[in-house]
């Protein structure tokens, strides 16, 4: 069965997510692959955990008083940047890009982290703003080194219990919640563009060389952020990836492969390995993470 587009129903009835997944609970993995064809990685990608600190200046408190050290997690950030132009150029534009909307989710939004539902139309602006930030940055260095660069975006920030989507070209974000399968991402492509003007139907259209042709890029002539926010339940399972692994493996065999993972380790490999089988005529990079209650040990 195809993929499914967001549609207001995926947030379904009133739901009380419950408690935060803690750190032991969350499997998380991410792989990126040069492919069968090309002759560099133009794909970047990113995981981590934003976690709230404290630095101690001084203290008359003892060392064991301070404990644990280790900061409480705030949110999960996942980002996959997919270059395109000269393979200098597409490189270094994902790069720059991965680099920068990092910085600026960790340094500009943590006032956000408490997640004040009042407070998520703003959220979802300062995120934005960082993409567009992200956006004049690459513009700005490939002008510098006398390039043409540019970059597809998705990004996935993980602020529990909300889950926000951010996309810019055709890297690609799905959902598993427990037999249904999304993609909550549609393609910024001149053949989606020609689809939605309904001058070609959609078999033809991804046939066609239009299918990768962007019409929103990072560093590109024209940007359009598109964004995506769900509540997230325990047993989710979110996969992003660059179109290196769409272009081989089917919506179907992916749904297939998510719901018979064992680990986000092992199914990263195995869709990897299903690019490279059908050609991996492109670079590939997957990422995969999801949240599983622990058996209690009393």
């Amino acid at each position: 069965m195809p993929a499914k587009a967001p549609t207001p129903s995926l947030e379904g009835a009133v739901h009380i997510p419950g408690e935060k997944p803690r750190d032991e609970e969350i499997d998380v993995f991410g792989m990126t692959h040069v492919g069968k064809a090309r002759a560099a990685n133009q794909d970047h990608f990113l995981i981590c955990s934003l976690q709230k600190t404290v630095e101690v200046h001084a203290t008359s408190l003892p060392e064991t008083d301070l404990l644990p050290r280790r900061g409480q997690r705030l949110a999960f950030l996942g980002v996959v940047a997919d270059g395109v132009g000269g393979h200098v150029g597409g490189e270094e534009a994902a790069r720059v890009a991965v680099a920068e909307i990092t910085g600026y989710v960790t340094t500009s939004l943590d006032c956000y982290y408490a997640h004040d539902p009042g407070q998520e139309a703003t959220f979802k602006e300062a995120l934005q703003e960082g993409v567009l930030q992200a956006h004049r940055r690459v513009q700005a260095d490939a002008e510098g080194r006398g390039e043409r660069g540019a970059t597809t975006m998705t990004l996935v920030l993980a602020v529990w219990p909300r889950l926000y989507v951010l996309q810019v070209g055709d890297s690609r974000c799905y959902l598993l919640r427990k037999e249904k399968f999304y993609r909550l991402t549609r393609d910024q492509t001149m053949a989606e563009r020609l689809i939605e003007e309904g001058l070609v139907v959609r078999e033809e259209a991804e046939r066609s060389r239009m299918a990768h042709i962007l019409t929103s890029a990072v560093g590109g002539s024209e940007i359009m952020p598109a964004m995506t926010a769900i509540t997230s339940r325990w047993g989710d399972v979110l996969m992003a990836c660059s179109d290196g692994l769409t272009k081989h493996v089917s919506e179907d065999r992916i749904h297939e492969r998510l719901s018979s993972m064992t680990s986000a380790e092992q199914v990263c490999r195995q869709l990897v390995n299903d690019a490279l089988d059908a050609g991996g005529s492109d670079n590939i990079t997957v990422l995969v993470g999801y949240a599983r209650k622990r058996p209690s040990t009393t």
